[in-house]
This record gives C-alpha cells, structure tokens and sequence, in this order.
C-alpha cells in the first residue's frame, strides 16, 4: 500500500471509531449491546475493513469488549470503572481550573467568550429537554477550561479520559445545580482567582461523582 493509501485508510479507521464512539455516547449503542461489524459498516457506509480496525482500536481503549466467536459489545460500566474515572479525573480537573484562572489573571482572555458559549448552550439544551446537546457542552466546557490552561501534557492526559468522560455525562443525570456549579467555575476562572477556581472545581467533580453513583447504582 501507498504512503497515501496507509493515510487514506488511517482516515477512514479514525472516522469510523468516531462514529461508533458517538453512538455509544448517544446510548444508540447501549451499554451490553452486541455489534456486528458487517451490520455496523452498513450503517456507517463504509467497507468492513475500517469499521473492523475502528472496533478492535475501542477494544483496546476498554469501550467494547470481545464476545468469543460472537464480535463485541458495549461495554458495562461497572462501579469501579466509575470510581477509577472520577480518582483521576478530579485532580485534573481542579489543576486545569486553577491553571486557567492563572493564564486569565496574567491578561490571556483567549477563550473565555467560548466557554461562556458553552454556558449557554448548556442552558438552552436543558431548557429545551435536548439531553445529547446538554452533554456535548458541558463536555465542551470542560475541554475548554483545559484548553484555557495553556498545557500540553495535561491537554494531552486529559484528551485519553475525553470519550469516557462524555460516555459517563450521557449516562447520569444532570441535576440543574450542576449547570449552576459550572457557571460558578466560569466566574471563579474569569476573574483569575485560581485558588477559588480550584475549589468550586473541586466542589463540582465531587458532586459529579455522587450524582453519577445514584443515577448508575442507585446509591443514597
């Protein structure tokens, strides 16, 4: 194969886990649902051998799992991969917001107004009942606030929790508090005060963790 084709073919295996990476976070692929890989590269439109790689790559990443003999389904999010998400993620989530209230307090402003975007997307879903949408900003809020951090090590960790992360907000609930908290974190970060910025973060991921904890198992 050509260098174009191997490049070619790469684009395809990258559009392709896309796809099947947005259904299961769409809950178009439910959680134990199998997939067949002839069924979903009809779907998509696409020849078998893309779709085939696209699969084996959410394999490895630990979003679907094999079936022996059968292909692979979606995979169950079970209480520890909840729990181990949340322990990484927390961390990270409170540096990133710290870090942007920095880069604000030092006169960078570059992508704030997106973050207010966000803001209002998030409203205006949850106003109009459009739970994809909601999700897809308060997603976009979160990478903007690691963008607005300005580091490309934790830009670059933070991307690896990106689909798992998006998987979990379609699955819970989002209770109007949360939106409120987000809103808290914009104004924290906004007016560069990065230790306030960090607290409300902190504050919010937690809540994030209870919130996903009752709405997956039921916990008081």
């Amino acid at each position: 194969m050509t260098e174009t084709g191997k490049t070619g073919a790469a684009s395809l295996s990258a559009r392709a886990r896309e796809a099947v990476l947005q259904r299961i976070v769409d809950r178009r692929y439910a959680q134990g649902a199998r997939l067949v890989e002839r069924e979903v590269a009809e779907e998509l439109g696409m020849s078998r051998v893309p779709v085939r790689e696209a699969l084996r790559a959410l394999v490895a990443e630990g979003l679907l799992e094999l079936l022996p003999h059968t292909g692979v389904r979606v995979r169950r999010l079970e209480r520890a991969d909840v729990e181990h998400l949340y322990e990484v993620w927390e961390p990270l989530a409170v540096q990133a917001s710290r870090l942007a209230a920095r880069a604000l307090a030092g006169g960078g402003a570059e992508g704030l107004a997106a973050l207010e975007a966000a803001l209002r997307q998030a409203e205006s879903a949850a106003a109009a009942g459009e739970g994809t949408r909601e999700v897809a900003a308060h997603t976009a809020f979160h990478e903007g606030v690691v963008e607005l951090a300005g580091n490309p090590l934790l830009a670059r960790t933070m991307g690896q929790l990106s689909w798992q992360l998006r998987l979990l907000f379609g699955l819970r609930a989002e209770p109007a508090h949360m939106r409120a908290q987000h809103a808290e974190m914009f104004r924290h970060i906004a007016a560069g005060d990065a230790e306030a910025a960090a607290a409300s973060t902190l504050l919010h991921v937690r809540d994030s963790r209870a919130v996903a904890l009752r709405s997956l198992f039921g916990d008081t």
